[in-house]
């Protein structure tokens, strides 16, 4: 019996540490100890990246959005952001912040200024999930390559979110961001926008897109929301960028 319940007590355990993972998509439910209820905080982290963006409730107007590598180190959350809408002088310095698990879908993360709770909201996982980079454009029938230098485009998936956002973390500069919830099955990606920075009254669009991954790129046609006809290829960003931080789960 005493042996039976040590082997419990260590699958619990093993449990608990492979929860503890901030991989997943999660949404930010207290600041300072108040709920947050005007207005949506959505955060998606994979591997050694992570974005969020927020919107206001009342007419999904555009809030901010921030994000770059990150990696776990014991009880700290450590930071090196690409963007910041909120704080730029936080982008490309290296920041700590306290990391506190509540429960398996709960954790506090806090600083000097703020204390913050987020609740996960999925963590699962599909051939798209990751950090993408876009490499490749086709205009006039021909496939033009795109160099990822310091102005670079990402999207972000996972766990049922997506978040795209163009940026130039050497001048910090941000030009736009969205996102929303996504879907990949059979070759068909369909994204369902919940907020973009340019376009409030874009909220609500969906938008279907036929994709394949191919030696590890993600190959993507269809029509932008503007009626064109776009074919493009994105890269892993961990082999675009590969001195990128790296999580120590």
């Amino acid at each position: 019996m005493k042996n039976l319940c040590f082997t419990l007590t260590l699958l619990c355990f093993a449990s608990l540490l492979s929860a503890q993972s901030m991989k997943g998509a999660w949404q930010l439910i207290s600041l300072n100890g108040e709920k947050v209820t005007d207005r949506e905080v959505i955060k998606i982290a994979t591997d050694n990246y992570f974005a969020l963006g927020s919107k206001r409730i009342e007419d999904n107007s555009f809030l901010g959005a921030a994000g770059g590598e990150y990696k776990l180190k014991g009880d700290k959350l450590i930071e090196k952001r690409d963007f910041d809408t909120y704080d730029s002088s936080k982008i490309n310095a290296v920041k700590e912040y306290r990391l506190t698990w509540i429960d398996y879908k709960k954790v506090q993360i806090s600083d000097s200024k703020h204390t913050k709770i987020w609740k996960k909201l999925f963590s699962e996982i599909d051939e798209l999930s990751g950090n993408w980079v876009i490499t490749g454009r086709k205009r006039g029938g021909v496939m033009m390559e795109m160099k990822p230098l310091d102005r670079r485009t990402i999207k972000i998936l996972t766990a049922n979110r997506f978040q795209w956002v163009a940026f130039n973390s050497a001048t910090k500069t941000f030009m736009a961001s969205g996102g929303g919830t996504y879907s990949a099955q059979d070759g068909i990606y369909t994204e369902h926008i919940t907020f973009f920075s340019k376009d409030k009254n874009r909220v609500g669009a969906h938008l279907d897109f036929n994709f394949e991954v191919i030696d590890g790129k993600w190959h993507h046609k269809g029509q932008s929301s503007g009626g064109k006809s776009i074919y493009e290829i994105w890269s892993p960003y961990s082999e675009t960028y590969p001195n990128a931080l790296k999580t120590q789960n």
